[in-house]
């Protein structure tokens, strides 16, 4: 491994890295819990987004020219209305949150603090591009005893509360994706966690 290499990329210098961080969220998201059956079609839609939102940006590691993590950040209100809805429905308004859609990084590559450093640089670009009072995202919700956890899997509960982050009770989406096996997708139940970027309180 060479020496690390964080990026803030925004609009067309995403274009040439679109299917690397396809083949990233395809190859994390494939490990419990999202147990995700990877769809390169919908990887390439789903990351144009990111390229096309005018304040979004996603945050690339590099081990000198491999991407080997990513995390995708854009304001919540250029989100899809699954995401939007619940906090439309909680009377809070999206123009007010910046959202980050997932934070991947291959294993090897893991435990050397850019878990941390996605984190910093996505709160930072929140703050430079748009006038938001909160950072969230959702994590997909497993119970303890599901038949695919491995042995000694730990929860980022614990990661994203050191980050400053709380758990918003009863605030969640529903999401569908085909798991490793199925033949058609099923729906997921993922729950939101938000901070505080200005030291504004929720409603």
């Amino acid at each position: 491994m060479g020496e690390i290499r964080i990026e803030t990329l925004q609009g067309r210098a995403l274009l040439p890295l679109l299917p690397a961080l396809a083949r990233l969220r395809i190859a994390v998201f494939r490990d419990f819990p999202y147990l995700y059956e990877g769809d390169a079609t919908y990887e390439a839609g789903y990351l144009r987004r990111y390229a096309e939102s005018p304040c979004a940006a996603v945050i690339v590691a590099f081990d000198g020219a491999e991407a080997v993590g990513a995390a995708t950040c854009l304001p919540l209100e250029d989100e899809t209305a699954t995401v939007t809805a619940p906090f439309r429905a909680r009377g809070w308004d999206p123009a007010r949150f910046f959202y980050f859609g997932e934070s991947v990084l291959l294993r090897p590559w893991r435990g050397r603090g850019i878990g941390v450093a996605f984190f910093a640089a996505r709160e930072a670009h929140a703050r430079a591009v748009a006038s938001v009072d909160f950072a969230t995202f959702c994590g997909v919700r497993r119970p303890d005893d599901h038949p695919a956890r491995p042995a000694g899997w730990v929860a980022l509960d614990a990661f994203w509360r050191r980050r400053g982050y709380a758990p918003q009770p009863g605030l969640a989406c529903t999401m569908s994706w085909r798991e490793i096996g199925d033949a058609a997708e099923t729906p997921h139940t993922l729950a939101f966690w938000t901070k505080s970027l200005t030291g504004a309180a929720l409603p």
